[in-house]
């Protein structure tokens, strides 16, 4: 599949396919870049071209449209850092770190309260909970929503989309399998 060159709805899952609905709806492959590429334009708002790139990255990686978990996987490894995060649950710096940077790709500066955020000392006392709560907090005052998701390991993985699209991250995260809650 390519991308398509019209304006999206990310509400929208087969808006590609025009009037040829049933068509996705026979072929299971374009049913999951579908969702894929919608989860892409939620997680990238207002950034088509970086969910075009890392389109292109998943569809290169996935090994089995027909495994979700491969699917899955390779969905996280396009976007790691890049529109989405996982780290290990006990790296509270990588934490930091990676909000830090996913935040900035929206002009939003989170307060952590701390004199710096990324000393480890600082950091050995407060709950990676909290660290996500106050992320969530603020971003929401943005007009964002931090989500977070079971990964199974001992890691938090996570990313952040539009407020007004809480219910589109809700719906296309279950669609990948991925039990969604916001970061608070």
């Amino acid at each position: 599949m390519s991308l398509p060159d019209t304006e999206f709805d990310p509400d929208d899952n087969f808006a590609f396919l025009g009037d040829g609905r049933a068509e996705a709806e026979d072929d299971p492959e374009a049913e999951i870049e579908a969702v894929v590429w919608q989860w892409l334009l939620l997680v990238n708002p207002g950034d088509e071209e970086a969910a075009g790139q890392q389109f292109r990255d998943w569809q290169e990686t996935v090994a089995s449209h027909d495994d979700l978990d491969a699917v899955r996987d390779a969905l996280l490894a396009a976007t790691d850092w890049r529109a989405s995060f996982r780290i290990a649950e006990d790296d509270r710096v990588a934490l930091v770190e990676a909000l830090v940077e996913l935040a900035a790709r929206f002009r939003v500066d989170i307060d952590w309260d701390l004199e710096d955020p990324t000393d480890a000392r600082a950091l050995a006392d407060v709950p990676p909970s909290a660290l996500l709560g106050l992320a969530h907090d603020q971003l929401r005052v943005a007009g964002y929503t931090l989500w977070t998701w079971e990964t199974g390991d001992d890691t938090f993985a996570g990313a952040i989309a539009a407020r007004d699209d809480d219910d589109g991250m809700r719906a296309i995260g279950h669609a990948l399998g991925l039990e969604l809650r916001p970061g608070a």
